[in-house]
């Protein structure tokens, strides 16, 4: 609906001026551009739209200006054009030619021509035609820069063309200027309708692109030589895709994906708690997710306690439910068996957050706790955890395990997702549930019949209420009595924070009933979708709008099978009800005494909502024809069959609904039901005088006919049926019009997408370009959404999420639009792969703004029926079929052929049975209002007849029942099916028989059936002939129909099982065009297969249609190509079609065969490997013994074949190994299929790369190297003596400790220890400590490298980006950290020099994904066998593996090059394999290091295992039990194994964790498998790895029995390269290269020796640099595993560090395996003496004088022995709060230097069998307490001293300060092992009332530590005691009053303490007297009454 104004000229202008019109109507106006230096005439051709939505009064006016345009003053005004719109009106469309008028309104000479149209509303007005506006040729205008080449004509979407000819008609230009005019222009239909002309050979969906040259040319015609790399390529499209008008898109997934279980594992670690609320408490915590619970251990009065406890929670439930279920983590103070204790503060996040963050977890931070009782409190403390959710195939790399330095900044690392504020706030959600419609008649119970049968009452039956459940909290309303059109007007009320970390809420419609309530329907809302957390965002907002529920088919049996859908799990198949529903969410003004603090769900009465609220009722119309059926699965195709189609409940067989005639009273009646009964049966479709008609909602039963063995299809002919419903809704189409708007544009980016990524794979020429094409696509649709969008702002029943989301979708596509644009003009070749990621997250964003989450029409449901019973279904979204004037606001299928595929409800539609499709249909839907009807079957194919009811025989507007085609094409279809690779195994031997079934139409053919094999090659042409299509001839060029070709696997017996399906659009050919290129032949293409939703292979095939003329069959391309004789009557694929082939040379090292399992319970033997490749093949030698031996004795064998010159065209190679059995019987044991050769295709080197360069030496400096500079200072080149060395090595290793707890750097660099000055310091876990800061400081680098680009790339991008990059930073790093990225990054290298030690690498993954799994030059095949398991769960790959094949290949074209086979020592039977190393068995020495396990899966049931080491290899199994770590995940093993084993036959080493058990078979936890005989042989030298330096002695010991310089002089060897050459002055040559380094050694006794050793190391090191041989050396180093368990597919069970060492027996033995056990931790003593307090607050009253006093001591501990705690005396009535105790503590500990941590082994309980070990960081806690001798201590304060770093104390007690315990941050730090002795003031804190930090004393204290040996020599005794005492306080005596005046003290305690309390005890004594004897002499009173004595 809608004016639209084409300005053509404006002619008589005086003067020369830039000029520019305005057009204005209702307010809205719209300039045109500004046309520069005009005289007379001014040529705008320009068009503009006014989208209208009440209908034009006839006196309307639409007003337009010209003005002479100014950019420095204002436009001056030249004159006036008003028009008074009534002949618009009526005729609906005028051209005009007028002149201006000035001010005064006089006529002024100069005059204007426009031409005007005019849409109805009701569409009564004009109708577009497709070519109108398009006669004028308009100048190309407004060049801002853009190519005009792009997507206007280098391939435009609509018109392409090839022949070269320029001659396109004028339209395009003309289309572009409708693109590119001003700002408020936009076209009213995309002109691309119009109709290709014939002579362009180029059909729309061809899938190929212009050949590169092609390309170019045009490009040169049009572009005038621009650099090639900004042009664009606009569409190429693939081959599902179609740019034409009749057809959709059909979905090739098949599978509900929904509510189909899965395996979840949710691990939490619970770290530590701080600053949690409350006194000297006992906290636990409570980890919840879901219904399950686990509990920590419980700490004793700490405020921060430490737990490090890990839990894990396995689920098996569909993804649905497992991301709506809440965690919940609580701190509860002092909980036991007995009590429940209470809570301290709990926080809620749902599963779903913690999925949706990167890496699907959260790490290391702190959650934030909060009361949910007290809303008016703060927080409640910190907790540290981690946790993450695994789902199956996730792995989570979690950041490398080392000390961590704790991570005191808890603001920066919060437990919450990017984008939530810190600081949330209570907010109260209202839910307000109104009323529901529609529902379904539930119950089905034998008494409601009896009961009707009885009283005659038909009531309604059920009784609904509704449930809400958000947060782990559930509200439900009241329930409404026997109604299917409840009204509640509740609001339910949820209190949680705000922003919620839970997303859905759940409302569920349920039926209340005795036994059990039900569900009926399900709706979630995401709560993303209805707020905006912008800065201009808004808060979650929602209705009143109805929500439409779905779940099972209306057919009321007992027992509903499809229950599960009205629960919201999967697709529902039918509608179930509406709801009408607002939501609105307040933040809590906390501190407003009125509120009520609780956050229990609140049900109260709501005021209801007007009719009209929701928007008009409008009558809308539902058209559709059925145009073909087929496909029709053989079970059901005996039975007649119909479809029936509903939306909501009209149309329903079952309870349909009519007109709602007292919609008006009583909104959503059903009418009367008896009423409705007799129209759906009444015959003659009875009409009103207004032409009203009754709908026909279902086609007439047909009975099937055959098609063949497995499928049937519906005789729909030239008769095709329709339906048609009118249906009644609230007119909100504008939600639709909006996301259907931005689903066009998702999709049209989505399929540019896929073409890019199609380019890039198949290696098509400028994929950069394409992209530029498609950004250019996005910004103009963007713009375009802005435009349409804009004009709905006033529309009543617009509620506020409407008005909000219109403004963010906006502001959102308008920033798109501007980044694509800025994008666009930054894709480059390099460039594309980050590009392509960013426009990827484009389509993300654009989908989730699409989802409308107010509903407004329900989806429409299409079902199969046979004999009345409900078979299959297809959903329709209502949206997509929406009919709209405006082109882009239709639904996407609206008026178009859809081809559907229908599928079995629920849960019969998983797996196997929902992958057959169950019939096939083309589908022609329109839904629109009723009053746009007239365009209903546009389009539809032409050339019918309408077949109406009788009573719609003479109006033209009534509906057709069916439609009869007059016209009929005739063709025929060849299906060229080449071949087929990487199929489904679909039999046990892990092998296929398949073959393709093709469907075109109702007519279908198989291919032959090829046996054993996973990839056929067919190579056969099928050809249909007699096609009959119907409708006009160029459509069917346009529009073939869909072709579909399912793969079966052929079985003796039974029936074929499926195998996959995948679909084609066929090349069209009419008869009056040429059989010649550019598309004839059609090109082979690879389609994708699917099964279900999952790939199942690819298809190699062409399709073409051709049609049959007049002079029938005679006229069509013969079918010519060699006769195949072998194969009877099949014709092969024709020449022109099939590949162009070469000869080529497979050459095939068989290596040997590994790990075969048993065939039929037979070991195998006799094993031989069979290969072949398009037809050809060779076989292995035969192995004669395979225990024995399994290596094959000749290596290289070779065989030629012809294959394609297109490498993706290639075939596959199969590898099968078969086991010779006696009596010439052969088994096949399992078989791999190559799909590519690619990476074995032989390419010889360029001779001119820089690596052939072999004349001209390059030097490479090796001085400045770090590492080397390193070595240098270690190895230290001056005359001092050792201990020099020695102490300075030392010093220089506690700075760096000091340096890593401070964080990198700063401060605590002065004091130097006494330390043992000596080297034995130094150990391998310095080392391996010091690495992994290197490799943290690395990952932090890269980290913040990645986000400074990232910056510097948004900054490039519009400022839009920029908040977004913000976030993303601060995701990366925390806060503080950024800080100190800055100054790291220059003085790392610095820092290097000055620390002194080696280091590995530790890789944070395995060694084999570093490498490239080792095969460089040996590739391991696996061998599989059995059929691939159906449903996701079964048979994984893992279990079908049967063995491996080592081997490689070589494949080249035959006349190899001469260089190759003329080189040096070539040996022709190793072919292209020179230089391997021979495969006789050899013996092997294996060294195992196990370094330490982290974050293991917990065994037993306390959350904990005692993990030990066992390992396999060969025939040795070790297994270290009684080396078992008690309850420990993360165990730090340190130990070393030697194994000698033989490869090959051993050498699959098996490293697991056990968890040991007293009792019972100790449980697996997991275990990883390494292939050491890859490593053993790789290039990359993985025997043992290379350390960064050379040394003889320490710590850092050389490993290997070869030295370096042996190894470089082996590698020289090996590698034909030239050297080493060792030259005076520390120089080496190899090859071209020369490098420099030091050339001295020092052994143990400090004599130094000259070496060529370091040299050696360095080239070693560099050894990739080295021309043509070169390759990375496996370093030193630590690799970091993953364990897995078998049961466990999938999931990581824990990680292993560890590495091996191989040293073959028949060189010189290797030294001694390094040390690489636990450090022991050093015992020391930590004396605290407290001398005084000061300042303590009072508690107690004085009872004479009143006065306060406080009875004081001090209790101490060390963090984690609490049991140890000790105490002062009292120093009793202390008036100023001094106390004086000079009492000391003396607390004994391990201590572990290298991690911080202090030791405990304790039992944790009494029934614990042995000690477990804890590492807990160094912490003392010193309280104040105030005695009292017949209540509980009062407890006043505390401090906590971290030992590492604690503030210095104070002075005097005058500058001890609170200071000291908040502002941490500031002050200088002290540790006590550095320290040694520290003496002090600290002040001791409490929270008061308001949770503030208040002084509640301060103590003087002194901290002495010393090691145990010095604690022997030098003893001190406990308290005040002997040996060395401390002198006895000087106390005043007030405090011994108590003993002075016993009687005084006990009157006071009488008196004022207890008076109240005995008075008390003594009146309850009373009464329990007076009870008891009551109850003694009531039975004698009793007895004498009744006796009346």
């Amino acid at each position: 609906m809608a004016l639209q104004l084409q300005l053509r000229t404006v002619s008589g202008l005086r003067g020369r001026a830039d000029r520019i019109a305005k057009a204005a109507f209702r307010g809205l106006s719209f300039y045109t551009r500004v046309l520069e230096n005009c005289e007379d005439e001014a040529r705008f051709d320009e068009t503009f739209r006014w989208p209208v939505a009440s209908n034009i009064d006839g006196n309307e006016i639409l007003e337009i200006q010209v003005f002479n345009y100014s950019k420095v003053f204002t436009n001056r005004l030249i004159g006036t054009f008003r028009m008074v719109l009534q002949k618009v009106v009526e005729e609906g469309h005028v051209e005009v030619m007028d002149t201006l008028i000035d001010d005064n309104n006089s006529a002024i000479q100069t005059s204007i021509s426009i031409e005007i149209r005019y849409q109805a509303l009701d569409g009564t007005v004009g109708t577009w035609n497709d070519k109108e506006f398009l006669e004028t040729p308009s100048v190309h205008s407004e060049g801002d820069g853009r190519y005009p080449l792009e997507t206007d004509s280098l391939l435009s979407g609509h018109r392409q063309s090839t022949d070269g000819s320029v001659g396109k008609s004028n339209q395009q230009s003309t289309e572009r200027s409708f693109r590119r005019a001003g700002k408020g222009v936009f076209s009213a239909m995309k002109l691309g309708k119009a109709r290709p002309t014939k002579d362009d050979h180029r059909k729309q969906d061809e899938p190929a692109v212009l050949e590169a040259e092609d390309l170019d040319r045009k490009v040169m015609r049009l572009g005038g030589g621009l650099d090639p790399d900004t042009i664009s390529l606009a569409s190429v499209t693939a081959v599902t895709t179609n740019v034409s008008n009749k057809r959709s898109k059909p979905d090739i997934k098949m599978e509900p994906s929904a509510g189909r279980p899965m395996d979840y594992q949710i691990s939490i670690t619970v770290i530590e708690a701080r600053q949690l609320v409350g006194l000297n408490m006992d906290p636990v915590v409570c980890v919840e997710v879901g219904e399950e619970k686990k509990y920590t251990s419980m700490k004793e009065s700490t405020n921060c306690p430490y737990y490090n406890e890990y839990f894990v929670f396995d689920f098996h439930v569909p993804p649905d439910v497992m991301f709506d279920k809440i965690i919940k983590l609580s701190v509860i103070h002092s909980k036991n068996l007995l009590r429940s204790g209470t809570l301290v503060g709990s926080f809620k996040m749902d599963v779903g957050t913690v999925y949706t963050q990167p890496e699907h977890q959260f790490y290391h931070k702190w959650a934030i706790l909060s009361d949910p009782e007290d809303l008016t409190a703060g927080l409640k403390g910190y907790l540290k955890c981690d946790i993450a959710v695994v789902g199956k195939g996730d792995n989570i790399k979690t950041p490398h395990k080392a000390n961590e330095t704790e991570e005191d900044d808890i603001e920066g690392n919060l437990l919450l997702p990017d984008g939530v504020p810190p600081e949330r706030q209570w907010a109260r959600f209202y839910i307000k549930i109104y009323r529901a419609e529609g529902l379904p008649r539930m119950n089905t119970s034998i008494m409601a019949n009896v009961k009707k049968a009885l009283i005659g009452e038909n009531k309604d039956l059920v009784d609904p209420y509704v449930q809400v459940a958000f947060a782990g909290q559930k509200g439900k309303t009241s329930v409404q009595k026997s109604s299917y059109e409840p009204l509640w007007n509740e609001q339910i009320i949820f209190t949680e924070m705000f922003p919620p970390l839970c997303k859905r809420i759940k409302i569920q419609i349920r039926d209340s009933d005795k036994v059990n309530d039900v569900a009926i329907g399900t709706h979630f809302i995401d709560l993303r979708k209805i707020s905006n957390e912008g800065d201009k965002g808004y808060l979650p907002t929602f209705g009143p709008a109805w929500v439409n529920m779905y779940g099972s088919t209306r057919n009321y049996t007992l027992m509903d099978e499809h229950q599960e859908l009205n629960e919201g799990l999967g697709e529902g198949v039918s509608f179930r009800a509406r709801l009408l529903m607002s939501l609105a969410v307040e933040i809590l003004d906390t501190s407003n005494p009125e509120i009520n603090s609780s956050t229990e769900v609140q049900v109260e009465q709501a005021t209801p909502v007007a009719d009209n609220c929701t928007g008009k009722m409008e009558e809308f119309f539902l058209f559709g024809a059925f145009l073909e059926a087929t496909m029709i699965d053989r079970k059901i195709g005996d039975k007649p069959i119909n479809f029936e189609v509903t939306i909501g409940n009209y149309g329903n067989q079952i309870d349909g609904m009519t007109k709602p005639v007292l919609r008006r009273k009583k909104e959503g009646g059903d009418g009367d039901e008896e009423e409705s009964e007799l129209l759906h049966n009444s015959s003659e479709d009875e009409a009103d005088e207004d032409g009203e008609m009754v709908s026909v909602s279902s086609s007439q039963p047909m009975k099937p006919l055959v098609t063949d063995r497995n499928y049937f299809h519906l005789p729909y002919f030239e008769k095709k049926p329709c339906i048609y419903i009118k249906s009644w809704w609230q007119d909100q189409r504008r939600r639709l019009y909006n996301a259907n708007i931005m689903d066009k544009i998702a999709d049209k980016l989505e399929e540019g997408l896929n073409d890019v990524q199609e380019m890039i794979k198949t290696e098509k020429p400028h994929p950069e370009r394409r992209l530029r094409g498609v950004l250019e696509e996005l910004s103009s649709g963007c713009l375009r959404f802005v435009t349409l969008a804009d004009k709905d702002q006033h529309h009543s029943s617009r509620t506020r999420l409407d008005r909000e989301r219109l403004k963010s979708c906006m502001r959102e596509l308008e920033n798109m639009g501007q980044q694509a644009t800025t994008l666009r003009s930054q894709v480059k070749k390099n460039t594309m792969k980050d590009k392509l990621k960013q426009v990827q997250n484009f389509l993300q964003k654009l989908r989730f703004l699409a989802d409308e989450p107010q509903h407004t029409i329900p989806d429409i449901f299409v079902w199969m029926m046979s004999n009345n019973k409900r078979i299959a279904y297809a959903r329709v979204p209502s949206k997509d079929i929406l009919y709209s004037i405006v082109d882009e606001e239709m639904g996407k299928d609206c008026a178009k052929v859809k081809t559907v595929f229908l599928k079995l409800p629920g849960k019969r539609g998983f797996g196997p049975a929902g992958w057959t499709v169950q019939a096939k249909m083309e589908i022609y839907l329109w839904l629109g209002l009723n009053k746009q009807r007239k365009d209903f079957l546009s389009g539809l194919p032409c050339g019918f007849e309408e077949k109406k009811t009788t009573r719609g025989q003479n109006l033209p507007s009534f509906p057709p029942i069916s439609l009869l085609y007059t016209k009929k094409q005739v063709f025929q279809l060849r299906a060229h099916m080449y071949q087929a690779r990487s199929l489904f195994a679909a039999d046990s031997s892990g092998l296929s028989d398949p073959f393709a079934r093709v469907f075109f139409t109702s007519q279908s053919q198989c291919t032959e059936v090829l046996n054993e094999t996973l990839c056929p090659t067919w190579d056969q042409l099928l050809v249909f002939d007699n096609v009959e299509l119907y409708g006009e001839a160029h459509e069917m060029r346009d529009d073939p129909p869909i072709i579909v070709i399912e793969i079966y696997d052929q079985d003796t017996v039974g029936k074929a099982d499926f195998m996959g399906r995948t679909f084609a659009k066929p090349v069209v050919k009419m008869s009056d065009e040429q059989y010649c290129p550019p598309r004839f032949p059609p090109q082979l293409e690879y389609y994708q297969i699917y099964r279900g939703n999952s790939t199942a292979g690819d298809l190699l095939a062409a399709f073409e249609l051709l049609q049959i003329g007049s002079g029938g069959k005679s006229d069509l391309p013969p079918i010519d190509g060699p006769t195949d004789i072998d194969r009877g009557p099949i014709l092969p694929v024709p020449l022109g079609i099939r590949p162009v082939l070469s000869k080529y040379r497979v050459e095939i090292l068989f290596w040997g065969l590994r790990d075969l399992k048993r065939v039929n319970l037979a070991q195998v033997d006799r094993p031989r490997v069979d290969i072949e490749c398009a037809g050809k093949g060779v076989q292995s030698a035969l192995i004669q013994n395979y225990k024995k031996n399994p290596n094959f004795s000749t290596l290289v064998k070779w065989f030629e074949v012809d294959l394609p010159e297109n490498e993706l065209l290639h075939p596959p190679l199969n590898i099968r190994v078969v086991d010779c059995r006696a009596f010439g019987r052969y088994t096949l044991v399992g078989s791999h299929t190559v799909s590519s050769l690619r990476k074995f295709i032989y390419r010889p080197p360029d001779k001119k790369a820089q690596h052939w360069n072999m004349t001209g030496e390059i030097i490479v400096n090796m001085e400045p190297e770090v590492p080397i500079k390193k070595m240098e200072t270690m190895v230290k080149l001056e005359a001092n003596s050792d201990a020099v060395v020695k102490v300075d090595v030392s010093e220089e290793e506690k700075e760096k400790k000091k340096k890593k707890k401070k964080g990198g750097g700063g401060g605590g660099g002065e004091e130097i220890e006494e330390e043992e000055p000596d080297e034995s310091m130094l150990d391998w876990w310095s080392k391996y400590f010091a690495s992994i800061e290197t490799m943290k400081e690395q990952l932090r680098q890269q980290e913040a490298a990645a986000a400074e680009a990232e910056e510097k790339e948004e900054m490039e991008i519009a400022d839009g980006f920029k908040g977004q990059a913000k976030n993303k930073e601060k995701s990366k790093t925390p806060k503080d950290d950024k800080k100190k990225k800055q100054q790291s990054a220059p003085e790392l290298p610095e820092k290097k020099n000055k620390q002194k030690i080696d280091e590995l690498k530790v890789f944070n993954k395995e060694l084999e994904t570093e490498f490239d799994n080792f095969e460089d030059w040996l590739h391991t095949f696996n061998l599989l066998r059995g059929k691939i398991g159906d449903n996701d769960d079964n048979a994984t790959e893992e279990e079908r593996i049967v063995g491996r094949f080592k081997g490689s290949m070589c494949v080249y074209k035959v006349p190899l090059p001469d260089d190759i086979t003329k080189e040096a020592g070539y040996d022709p039977t190793f072919g292209m394999f020179q230089g391997i190393p021979s495969n006789d068995p050899i013996n092997v020495l294996v060294r195992v290091y196990i370094v330490r396990a982290t974050d293991l899966h917990p065994a037993d049931i306390n959350g904990k295992a005692d993990p030990y080491i066992a390992i396999k290899l060969g025939k040795t199994d070790i297994k270290d039990k009684e080396n078992y770590i008690s309850k420990q995940l993360n165990p730090v093993f340190g130990k070393s194994f030697d194994i000698e084993a033989t490869f090959p036959m051993e050498s699959m080493l098996t490293v697991a964790v056990y968890d040991w058990d007293l009792v019972g078979t100790d449980d697996l936890i997991g275990e990883t498998k390494i292939d050491l005989e890859n490593r053993y042989y790789s290039k990359h030298r993985a025997t043992c790895g290379v350390s960064q330096t050379y040394s003889i002695h320490g710590y850092n010991i050389w490993r290997d029995p070869m030295k370096p310089s042996q190894i470089l002089s082996k590698l020289c060897k090996e590698g034909k390269v030239d050297g080493p050459h060792f030259g005076p002055g520390g120089r080496v040559k190899v090859a071209n290269r020369v490098y420099t380094g030091p050339t001295e050694i020092e052994d143990e006794n400090g004599q130094k020796k000259q070496t060529d050793e370091h040299l050696a190391l360095t080239v070693l090191r560099h050894w990739e640099d080295v021309p043509r041989a070169g390759c990375k050396l496996v370093p030193e180093h630590v690799e970091t595993r993953p364990l897995l368990n078998p049961d466990k597919p999938g999931i990581e069970q824990g990680r292993l560090e560890m590495w091996v060492d191989m040293f073959p027996m028949d060189m010189p033995a290797p030294g001694p395996a390094i040390d690489i056990s636990p450090r022991k931790p050093k015992k020391y003593e930590l004396r605290v003496i407290v001398w005084n307090t000061d300042e303590v607050i009072l508690e107690d009253d004085d009872y004479f004088t009143g006065e306060k006093s406080s009875d004081i001591f001090v209790r101490g501990w060390l963090k984690g022995q609490q049991e140890d705690k000790q105490d002062t005396d009292v120093h009793y009535h202390s008036l100023t709060g001094e106390g004086n105790f000079n009492w000391r503590y003396i607390f004994p500990f391990d201590y572990l230097m290298a991690e911080e941590k202090i030791v405990i082994s304790k039992k944790e309980s009494m029934f614990s069998w042995d000690e477990t070990e804890y590492k807990i960081p160094a912490r003392l806690t010193l309280q104040v307490w105030d005695a009292d001798h017949f209540s509980a201590d009062d407890f006043l304060g505390a401090i906590e001293l971290d030992l590492n770093r604690f503030p210095r104390g104070a002075k005097t007690s005058k500058q001890c300060s609170l200071e000291m315990v908040t502002n941490e941050a500031e002050l200088p730090m002290v540790s006590i092992f550095k320290q040694k002795r520290v003496k002090g003031w600290w002040p001791f804190v409490a929270r008061d009332e308001n949770d503030e930090l208040e002084i509640t004393g301060k103590v003087e204290a002194e901290l002495h530590l010393l090691t145990a040996e010095e604690a022997e020599k030098s003893p001190a005794g406990l308290a005040r005691n002997e040996p060395d005492p401390l002198e006895k306080p000087n106390r005043p005596d007030t405090s011994f009053i108590w003993f002075l005046n016993p009687l005084k003290s006990i009157k006071y305690l009488i008196c004022t303490r207890y008076k109240w309390l005995i008075i008390k005890i003594v009146l309850a004594l009373l009464l329990l007297i007076m009870v008891a004897l009551f109850l003694y002499s009531m039975p004698g009173y009793m007895v004498k009454k009744l006796l009346g004595a």
